[in-house]
């Protein structure tokens, strides 16, 4: 019997295996991360230049380097994760759906790394200058470790994901959920839930709200030309079956 045939549960046992696998990948990712964890914060506190850092509270500093293994653990366990997702998935799919899903994961890891390197390299430093520009001699900068890399990680992981969206849109578009009409239409609604959604997901501050809106303003033209590119290929097959 194939995959394709399973009854319910035979897929419900199907994904708890799967899921497994990448539990036990994360949690290897994990353990073998924290060996590297402390030049790791250091690389990760470089954005923030000479400034010193404190914790607050007993355990802060190690939940800290434990929070840093989980993400390194999960980078490095993401491609066992995408390909069980993609083993899961699979047997479900067209040839031409296995294609489209298969290079969207492929460019979603490139979007993604874009997105993060863009939002390490340049958006953070940035608005740690921009912040510290406000010290004075009555208030010195004293960052909290704990607070400073849960900036870093929103900020990472907002623009990480939000550089997934001409991936996303493209994915959605090949299968016909969308289409580079109906989202062009929705331009300005677009731009309004995108300010709504910079304003949740970045900490709270215009600066850092603007920084992430504007970029995915951009990234919503590219996903409005690519779903349109993908809703003419998709007329154009429909006519030739």
């Amino acid at each position: 019997m194939s995959d394709k045939n399973l009854p319910f549960w035979g897929h419900v046992i199907e994904l708890r295996r799967r899921l497994l696998v990448c539990a036990l990948a994360l949690l290897a990712g994990t353990f073998g991360a924290f060996g590297f964890v402390e030049p790791a914060a250091r690389y990760i506190m470089a954005p923030a230049g000479s400034l010193d850092f404190v914790y607050l509270s007993p355990p802060e500093l190690f939940m800290g380097y434990v929070r840093i293994a989980l993400i390194a653990g999960l980078v490095l366990a993401s491609p066992v994760i995408l390909f069980q997702l993609w083993l899961f998935v699979r047997p479900g799919l067209e040839k031409r759906e296995r294609r489209s899903l298969l290079w969207s994961l492929l460019f979603g890891l490139v979007f993604f790394s874009g997105g993060a390197s863009f939002a390490f390299f340049v958006i953070i430093p940035f608005s740690l200058r921009f912040f510290l520009q406000y010290q004075n001699d009555a208030v010195r900068a004293l960052f909290s470790f704990s607070e400073y890399l849960s900036f870093i990680t929103t900020m990472v992981f907002s623009f990480g994901l939000a550089f997934e969206l001409p991936v996303l849109s493209s994915l959605l578009a090949g299968f016909g959920i969308v289409t580079g009409t109906g989202m062009a239409k929705a331009r300005g609604l677009s731009i309004l839930l995108i300010f709504i959604v910079a304003a949740v997901i970045t900490p709270p501050d215009v600066v850092s709200q603007l920084l992430l809106a504007g970029p995915m303003m951009l990234l919503f033209e590219l996903a409005v030309l690519l779903a349109k590119g993908q809703e003419k290929r998709r007329v154009k097959r429909l006519a030739l079956e």
